[in-house]
């Protein structure tokens, strides 16, 4: 395991008015060095939801605004700007490649519980809208038991457990979760089964209360039940991670979370599946054992309940704003109020979809003005447009195959809700990338072999932009600003992978070398440096360094 280092070694003033990093001639670096041992279990946060909300939607967003604070960069990036593996986040699609089948079983190491029956009941919440039972299998594996809202047939189910997987692939932590179907009398009371009632008193379930709960289940007409269970997460929880700041009683939690590139880079994906339901209570913080160092604990941090993405919730909830306003949006209130409600607004026209299991999800969305649930979550407010290039490029990797097995593994009834969900994914995902991609210089997997330089221009590679009207020029400065040779013009190629070369190179012993290289579309033009040196062990050529305007 790398240890994370300080990847830029100084700011020398240069010929521009900025001041430009230096990197060290290391290689990048690929994993954190977050799993120190922490001793004593860090105290559980407890979530408050009123109060939570009223922070995040009112008086956090007022104090902060008045603090002024200055936009930063995002910080957890190596000197490539890509975020390492740590206990946040672990590279899957976006470094190497990911089988339809091993995104089919994601985070899977247990196993579905479907054929391990019956299952015994310890815990549920009161009666309500939605249904939720924590369970042991005749393994004693234990589960967290959720089922679709009546009069709404696979929609959460399929939504859970479909983003559920393109998450993990996409490098996050995520629980096992699995589409089952089980008998309602396979369900059976524990000993010590109890309800939580509301106000968080307990009592003991009964069979009258399992036979209400099994009444406000839609029952398939071969008998059986459509269910998502998720296998309770390793360790011991200790409550959600805040969105601003770091836990005190975590040694390893040092990168303030609004600040975190791998939390404000999860913007674009959570637009692209419309996970709305963005709050402290849907991730969890676990303090868990090292599998190989006994004794040895750490704090690892979890993604979960995406019940509510694919427009889940606006069609739960009967509710056409989701996903296009906060709950309380005081902008589009006002705004609304200003022009006496004159003024179309973009989800009026949002109708729920007749085909079964499928929610308010539209492939024609613009990704700009994509919003959550509220505005609490402030890593997602802070998300500028390095964290959607950084998003934006990893989601764009997943492939329509991929995207269709994920889709077809939750088994939905209707072909056509199968269709159209493969076909939304993918029309969301390109306008993504195509938002994404001109918000920055879209060039990446840069090489430098002997003098030439080759990089892609995603907005070419994924058939967003035209070649025919794009250029690249490419200027060498050395360590100290100064110029290296005259600058070099080419044209793109229809590919999307480009090589230059020779290029002017410095001329010291380490040959420390900027390589600004600037893209020109109509209406656009913008640069990225990219740092190159020569390896002390082997004196080649290797990219040391990515600094993205």
């Amino acid at each position: 395991m790398k240890l994370l280092v300080p990847i830029a070694v100084g700011l020398l003033a240069c010929t521009s008015e900025r001041p430009v990093p230096r990197f060290a001639n290391t290689g990048p670096v690929a994993v954190v060095d977050d799993r120190h041992d922490v001793p004593h279990k860090p105290e559980k946060r407890y979530y408050l939801s009123d109060l939570y909300q009223f922070d995040g939607t009112f008086h956090r967003r007022i104090t902060r605004t008045l603090e002024v604070p200055r936009p930063q960069r995002a910080h957890g990036v190596n000197a490539l700007d890509e975020v390492p593996d740590s206990t946040w986040f672990t590279n899957r699609i976006g470094v190497r490649a990911v089988s339809p089948e091993e995104l089919v079983v994601g985070p899977g190491r247990v196993g579905n519980p479907q054929d391990h029956r019956p299952w015994r009941i310890h815990k549920s919440k009161a009666m309500g809208e939605a249904i939720g039972l924590q369970v042991t299998d005749a393994r004693g594996e234990k589960y967290l038991l959720k089922f679709d809202r009546h009069g709404f047939p696979e929609m959460e189910t399929s939504a859970h457990v479909i983003v559920n997987r393109l998450l993990w692939g996409f490098g996050y932590n995520v629980p096992e979760d699995y589409i089952v179907r089980i008998r309602t009398d396979e369900l059976v009371l524990a000993e010590d089964a109890v309800i939580t009632e509301p106000g968080g008193k307990e009592r003991r379930f009964t069979l009258e209360d399992l036979a209400t709960l099994v009444a406000n289940i839609d029952t398939e007409p071969d008998g059986t039940v459509r269910g998502m269970a998720s296998r309770m997460l390793d360790g011991a929880p200790i409550g959600g991670h805040p969105g601003e700041g770091v836990r005190d009683d975590d040694p390893n939690d040092r990168i303030p979370h609004e600040l975190r590139r791998d939390l404000r880079g999860a913007r674009p994906v959570f637009a692209w599946l419309d996970h709305v339901d963005i709050a402290e209570d849907n991730t969890l913080d676990e303090w868990i054992e090292d599998r190989d160092q006994p004794r040895h604990h750490y704090v690892q941090h979890y993604w979960l309940d995406f019940g509510r993405s694919l427009g889940a919730m606006a069609a739960i909830q009967r509710d056409p704003r989701r996903g296009l306003e906060y709950r309380v949006d005081f902008p589009e209130m006002i705004g609304s109020f200003m022009l006496l409600g004159l003024r179309p607004r973009a989800w009026e026209q949002r109708e729920q979809s007749p085909l079964r299991g499928v929610g308010m999800y539209d492939p024609n969305f613009d990704p700009a003005a994509w919003k959550p649930h509220t505005p609490s979550y402030l890593p997602l407010r802070l998300a500028d447009r390095l964290d959607w290039y950084w998003g934006a490029k990893i989601l764009m990797r997943y492939t329509p195959d991929q995207l269709r097995a994920v889709v077809e593994s939750v088994g939905m009834s209707d072909p056509r809700s199968t269709e159209f969900l493969v076909g939304a994914l993918v029309s969301r995902q390109r306008r993504i990338g195509g938002y994404a991609f001109t918000q920055v210089n879209p060039l990446d997997d840069f090489t430098i072999d002997g003098a030439h330089l080759c990089f892609d221009d995603l907005l070419l590679v994924y058939g967003l932009g035209r070649a025919a009207t794009t250029r690249y020029t490419i200027r060498a400065r050395d360590r100290a600003g100064h110029p290296v040779g005259p600058a070099r013009t080419f044209s793109a190629q229809p590919s999307g992978r480009a090589c230059a070369g020779p290029v002017p190179l410095a001329l010291d012993a380490e040959g420390y070398t900027i390589l600004e290289v600037a893209t020109t579309r109509p209406h656009f033009h913008r640069a990225t440096e990219v740092h190159v040196a020569r390896d002390p062990a082997t004196h080649a050529w290797r990219v040391i360094g990515i600094w993205r305007e």
